[in-house]
């Protein structure tokens, strides 16, 4: 796992850009702390940070092969779980290899089938490839972007990186946000391709993006299609399991110690217990860490998002499985504690808006990093098996909107009411989410006789699968590279997507429960505690000292009127969320206090120009 950047410039020679490249690869430190490597030739410059993980010793990059027409060099982010078999097919079509690591195998692939290697990996990956025999620049990522990539055209070519902020280090970047990018931020709907900087765009999951001296050209290698399934349910449930064994063993293959990220649910439980199952077989036990904050479990409140606390059901999982845990607890001080939330906000480049949620799992992954340098997430089951609460929600369903949408509204009201009038009207997120969501759904093909409520079950699995699964693993990504932290996902494995995404609504959710495919394939893993456990989101503290923080914060922030974040949101507004007598528990004025910081943040970390014209 790493962080690449790199600069195209087909009118001059970027050996005179040395201390621009330096710069813009020095920004991807975080994700790659322990090797750092530029390489320049002529119109082309790759920067590169590792966080080894691979081959400790022979990974360096960028990487470089010669051939008798000239260079091919690579600057690659992520794993191919594949790599063993696609070494071993390479070799035998005569490449030789001097490494061990799965970069070499990427390079090598590239030399033998061009682009087309996209469709033969398995795994999360980011990854280019200068080719100096046509002066071209090769872009390619992984098929459900777990790995982040951007772009930003220039006039004679382009610049590239891991995050915004590797592009936004050249002079060429304009650190600019236009209503467009606004929209996209408030939105939250995840438009494929965009990246909020004006100018600046996502390499789109499954697709290869080609830059030349005629231009910039994209291909498709990959999207999630709609295929008849014709498994029962039995046989369903088998080929599920069978899967995940697989993936969580590939996924396991590592040189450096790795553990699994415990919450208790279902989704990490099952993949703790076969990691454990499967390490036990080398004789290794399974590290698992969770997240938990001081006095929760004693204290807690249900509501409507989350019937119980965590952490009884982590230890249950601990216990069955024996694996080698600790809980991560957080006092209200520290996720409040505005150093942290900067941190945030400059893994994420923007002010996402998940508070909280936020900067308690940057410390959960900061505390994990002193221990292990990779670990397995039940992030993406959700969406993939269908477990989140709007799946079952009838408003939710019939909506002509996106249907996670319908829920936040519900469960944390408005977090944009907090803007500004002026802004609000000029933003018109209504009619932005309406637009995006008939694109969205437009293309989703319906089956020959598939019934209106499998069809529509279906275009919400879809949703879910290529916008909402992307905001969560961009979170997951930041959050954990900024602490040089590699997390993996095995449930966004596309053999696994693709064969459960197929599978009719019916047999998804036989038994009207959520993921009722993933507890029967695992039902033997894990504890009855588990299985009978009612889905609940990630946690958010109910810590009341954790509002009253905010408040003195944003309280600081009100005196300073001329701050610019005033141009964005309601001073009136954000003045009564910060008053003494508000209510602490309202969800509603937490998150205008939040939004409001992570504004003011965003603004005094990066300074853009931020156009609402």
């Amino acid at each position: 796992m790493c962080g690449i950047t790199g600069w195209v410039s087909y009118d001059r020679d970027l050996r005179t850009e040395t201390a621009t490249v330096d710069v813009m690869t020095e920004t991807m430190a975080c994700r790659g702390p322990d090797d750092r490597g530029t390489w320049i030739e002529g119109p082309a410059a790759l920067g590169h940070r590792r966080l080894a993980i691979i081959d400790l010793t022979g990974g360096r990059q960028p990487m470089s092969a010669q051939t008798p027409d000239g260079t091919v060099a690579l600057v690659y982010s992520g794993e191919a779980y594949n790599f063993t078999e696609l070494r071993r097919e390479l070799t035998d079509r005569g490449h030789h290899f001097t490494t061990d690591s799965d970069t070499e195998v990427v390079l090598r692939a590239y030399l033998e089938w061009g682009d087309a290697l996209a469709e033969r990996l398995n795994g999360m990956y980011a990854f280019a490839l200068w080719d100096s025999r046509h002066d071209k620049l090769v872009m390619v990522r992984d098929r459900m972007g777990i790995k982040p990539f951007y772009y930003y055209p220039t006039p004679d070519g382009v610049l590239f990186g891991s995050e915004p902020k590797a592009i936004l280090a050249n002079p060429l970047a304009r650190a600019r946000v236009t209503l467009d990018g606004l929209r996209e931020l408030f939105a939250m709907i995840k438009t494929p391709g965009h990246a909020v900087w004006d100018g600046m765009y996502e390499v789109e999951p499954g697709i290869v993006v080609t830059v030349d001296r005629q231009g910039l050209h994209r291909r498709v290698y990959w999207r999630l299609e709609t295929r008849p399934h014709a498994d029962d349910r039995a046989t369903s449930i088998a080929t599920v399991r069978s899967l995940l064994e697989d993936i969580v063993r590939r996924q396991l293959v590592a040189d450096v110690p790795r553990c699994t990220l415990l919450s208790g649910g279902l989704d990490s439980s099952a993949m703790t217990a076969l990691a454990a199952r499967q390490l036990a077989e080398q004789g290794e036990k399974v590290r698992s860490f969770a997240v938990d904050f001081v006095g929760q479990t004693d204290n807690f409140v249900a509501d409507d998002l989350r019937a119980t606390p965590d952490t009884p059901f982590v230890h249950d999982v601990a216990r069955a499985s024996g694996t080698d845990h600790q809980d991560i607890v957080l006092d209200a001080e520290a996720l409040a504690d505005l150093d942290a939330r900067s941190k945030v906000i400059r893994a994420r480049d923007l002010p996402m808006g998940f508070g909280d949620m936020d900067t308690s799992l940057y410390l959960l992954f900061q505390s994990i990093r002193e221990r292990s340098t990779v670990a397995l997430s039940g992030e993406s089951a959700d969406e993939v098996f269908g477990g989140y609460q709007q799946f079952f929600d009838e408003e939710a369903r019939r909506a002509a909107t996106f249907p996670w949408l319908v829920r936040f509204r519900r469960d944390f009201g408005d977090d944009v009411g907090v803007l500004s009038p002026a802004l609000t009207e000029a933003l018109d997120l209504r009619g932005y989410i309406a637009d995006s969501y008939r694109g969205a759904v437009a293309g989703i093909r319906r089956l020959d006789g598939e019934s209106d409520f499998e069809y529509r079950m279906r275009q919400i699995c879809h949703l879910h699968l290529t916008r909402f699964v992307r905001i969560l693993l961009d979170r997951k990504d930041r959050a954990s590279m900024a602490v040089g932290l590699e997390v993996r996902v095995p449930y966004c494995d596309h053999r696994l997507v693709e064969y459960v995404y197929n599978a009719p609504w019916s047999v998804k959710s036989f038994d009207g429960r959520e993921k009722s495919l993933l507890r029967e394939a695992t039902a033997d893993l894990i504890p009855k505690s588990v299985y009978d456990r009612v889905k609940s989101p990630y946690p958010s503290t109910q810590d009341p000292k954790y509002a009253i923080a905010l408040q003195a914060h944003v309280k600081d922030l009100l005196a300073r009127p001329s701050h610019p974040v005033f141009d964005l949101v309601d001073r009136e507004q954000v003045r009564r969320a910060a008053h003494p007598d508000n209510p602490q528990t309202t969800q509603g004025s937490r998150r205008s206090l939040e939004r409001t910081l992570d504004l003011a943040l965003w603004l005094d970390l990066y300074k853009p120009e931020v156009s609402i014209e």
